[in-house]
């Protein structure tokens, strides 16, 4: 059975590492992805990872606000029968600090049915969606960090085309780390090289 070999990725320039399998590839620069977002895929799961900065959501509470991303996520890509299916309380990530204040992190799981780009409710996928939500208070940033695994493919979907249609196999047939893994390293993992990224001298 094949090893699923990690290596530290550099996001943001460098700025920015974090830890993932060899087999997700960088796709920012391929595909016509926003500044704000580094996005790796691993095209033969149909498996996706993005790590996105956003400004900081005053208003949105630290024990709800994976929960509220998970939302606000869902809303955004008109994903149908949305549920949240776990929640982490709020805890503090001692190795990820700025000015002596540590970052609060909050982690939420939902499954919700998302079609791929524009190809609309008939071709939705259902999909399990890790959602962690790194707030970095002092330089006013909420980091997002998403894992994207297909459960069951719509034939119509153009994912079909490249995984196959129907319920998918699991990682570990392929001597691939489940996606709840990756998600957990990359969380982990995640590690600011150069706070100057957010615009704050340290």
């Amino acid at each position: 059975m094949p090893e699923d070999i990690h290596s530290q990725r550099p996001l943001f320039g460098g700025a920015i590492t974090t830890t993932l399998p060899l087999r997700f590839q960088d796709v920012s620069n391929i595909r016509e992805v926003p500044d704000h977002q580094e996005v790796f895929v691993d095209p033969t799961r149909d498996e996706s990872l993005i790590i996105e900065l956003l400004d900081l959501k005053t208003e949105v509470a630290d024990q709800s606000s994976a929960t509220w991303f998970l939302q606000d996520l869902a809303n955004e890509q008109d994903a149908e029968e949305t549920m949240v299916l776990e929640q982490s309380g709020i805890f503090e990530a001692d190795g990820l600090r700025f000015r002596n204040t540590p970052t609060v992190i909050n982690t939420a799981v939902g499954q919700m049915n998302i079609s791929k780009g524009r190809q609309g409710r008939e071709a939705q996928n259902i999909v399990k969606v890790y959602l962690a939500n790194l707030r970095l208070k002092e330089v006013g940033t909420d980091v997002l960090i998403t894992a994207y695994e297909p459960l069951l493919i719509n034939p119509l979907s153009e994912s079909a085309t490249a995984v196959g249609a129907g319920l998918t196999q699991p990682a570990a047939q392929f001597g691939c780390m489940p996606m709840a893994e990756v998600f957990r390293v990359a969380v982990s993992s995640f590690k600011v090289n150069d706070w100057s990224l957010f615009g704050t001298a340290a």
